[in-house]
């Protein structure tokens, strides 16, 4: 899954449109998002004419998302940065759906071109299976009617793999008709999520999988998210492709002080009132007076208080613990309810507390400042998906005496500042093909957001066992890293203070805009400059 609550900072200091490229590097391809001059060939005081003599006749690229692009954090960034960077116009075809980021919407280079989705529900699974072929077929005229006569002729076009039917196939063929290059950045393969509900010996996985290999192929160039992909392309599939790795724009950031107490006040409502759940959060903010004057404040959350100009975060307050997930098959969210369940009796065995004590008396205690060894977590699930309401019922029945969740989706402005504003990530993600790396830790990594992350293959490309995070391969693993980091929370837990230090550095290493010049503008450039000889000699001959 690529995906997160994708984003604005309006507000902000330093919005996507004013990414600055690290002064250190040497590319000879760097300038600054904002559009400051940084280098010799790609530089704001250069006209866009002077760009369409180098990269190509029309100084337009195409990025086609088949998904919501709202969704698709990563080909937003690819369109802001053909735009800021390469300085192209540049049109997006996607679906619509989830709000892009804000920088898209502002940005007058940037044209969005909406396609509406083709969505197929309550069909009987041989009758779903029968219908798919269709879907893919209308929407690949679909998308040929875009790419061919709605949009102008781009020089490239930059094209999200999975999914790869219709996807590649259509931006082949209008690649083709309009003479244009054509660069796949491959996320993951498609073939393996389709595998996840039919299983890898379906007759429609089989064509799928010859078909993403056949038209990934026929690219002019490729992009992919990490080293054991680029293997696996290389060796498996006869593809060569230039490592992107996922890189955490400026807006992802640690928040401030102030900046986490205006958020927790525009989500007071969120975490504190829910008619249906009471748990160690909720009590004492449903209907108890005792308890309700303070909360009623205007000047108090869960976690911070204001006192006059000064803010100050409480120290009775809960761990914040952030997971973003798309609710799918890939991530297996029971593993992280198992691992609350074990941590809160764990913690009860620990404290030796009697069973027989009321989870109330203990709530109580905690709403009057009472501190423990251990502290409540807190648990806030962000994103969409289709077994998010299945799991929402599981929560309901836990009953835990320390722990709570709270499932929702964050505005494009709000989730970068809960990452910066939270102590830990849970990420759930395993991969289908087990080639691909979680974005959000990337985004996390960014905010300074220490990881416990499942393991698989390629993680530890991205998250560095003891620097930046933990691996946990089983709830019970998950359940012990909580009790290891959290113990003393929040002013003596120093392990989690160590790994928070190693996910501010991996964080500030690198920047998406330089990434991006460092390694996807080069490739651009190259496959661009091709097409156009190419297509010069096919003139002439």
């Amino acid at each position: 899954m690529r995906t997160m609550a994708s984003t604005s900072m309006t507000g902000q200091p330093g919005p996507l449109a004013a990414i600055n490229s690290s002064p250190s590097m040497n590319s000879s391809y760097r300038v600054e998002l904002g559009g400051r001059k940084s280098g010799s060939q790609y530089t704001s005081g250069r006209k866009r004419e002077k760009v369409r003599e180098r990269m190509g006749r029309r100084g337009r690229a195409a990025v086609v998302v088949l998904g919501d692009l709202g969704r698709s954090p990563r080909m937003q960034y690819h369109a802001l940065s053909l735009s800021r960077q390469a300085l192209l116009e540049v049109d997006v075809v996607a679906y619509g759906g989830t709000d892009p980021h804000g920088a898209l919407l502002e940005n007058a280079s940037i044209h969005l071109h909406k396609m509406k989705p083709i969505v197929i529900r309550g069909l009987p699974r041989l009758l779903h299976l029968l219908v798919l072929p269709l879907k893919a077929l209308v929407q690949f005229f679909v998308l040929l009617w875009f790419l061919c006569v709605k949009i102008p002729p781009p020089d490239v076009f930059i094209v999200q793999n999975p999914p790869s039917i219709p996807a590649l196939i259509a931006v082949k063929f209008a690649s083709w008709w309009r003479q244009s290059a054509f660069v796949v950045d491959w996320h993951n393969f498609g073939y393996t999520l389709l595998g996840l509900s039919l299983g890898r010996s379906n007759i429609l996985v089989k064509i799928y999988h010859w078909a993403e290999k056949h038209f990934g192929m026929k690219a002019d160039g490729a992009l992919c998210v990490t080293k054991a992909m680029q293997h696996e392309l290389a060796q498996n599939w006869g593809i060569k492709a230039t490592v992107l790795y996922d890189q955490p724009p400026e807006f992802f950031h640690p928040a401030s002080l102030q900046e986490k107490h205006e958020l927790f006040c525009r989500l007071k409502g969120d975490l504190s009132n829910l008619c249906d759940i009471r748990d160690c959060i909720s009590f004492g903010r449903d209907g108890n007076a005792a308890f309700q004057t303070e909360e009623l404040n205007a000047n108090n959350t869960l976690f911070t208080t204001q006192v006059g100009n000064d803010i100050f975060a409480k120290p009775s307050r809960p761990a914040l613990i952030v997971s973003s997930t798309s609710w799918t098959a890939d991530e297996d969210f029971s593993m992280l309810l198992e691992a609350a369940v074990m941590f809160d009796r764990r913690v009860a065995a620990i404290l030796n507390e009697d069973d027989s004590v009321e989870e109330e008396m203990l709530w109580m205690d905690i709403c009057k400042g009472k501190q423990y060894l251990y502290p409540r977590l807190l648990f806030i699930i962000t994103g969409k998906g289709p077994e998010r309401e299945k799991y929402e019922e599981q929560i309901k029945k836990l009953h835990l005496k320390r722990v709570a969740f709270r499932t929702m989706w964050l505005s494009a402005e709000d989730y970068p500042l809960l990452l910066g504003s939270a102590d830990l990530g849970v990420c759930l993600h395993t991969s289908s093909s087990g080639l691909d790396l979680p974005m959000k830790v990337v985004d996390m990594f960014g905010c300074g957001l220490p990881v416990c992350a499942v393991s698989f293959s390629c993680i530890e490309e991205l998250v560095k066992v003891e620097k930046n995070g933990l691996l946990f391969s089983s709830s019970s693993e998950l359940a012990d890293e909580l009790l290891m980091l959290f113990k003393g929370f929040p002013d003596q837990c120093h392990a989690l203070k160590s790994l928070r230090d190693g996910a501010l550095e991996t964080g500030s290493t690198s920047r998406w805009a330089a990434e991006w010049e460092d390694h996807a503008l080069p490739l651009i450039d190259e496959v661009v400059l091709g097409k156009n000889k190419a297509n010069v000699r096919g003139k002439t001959s």
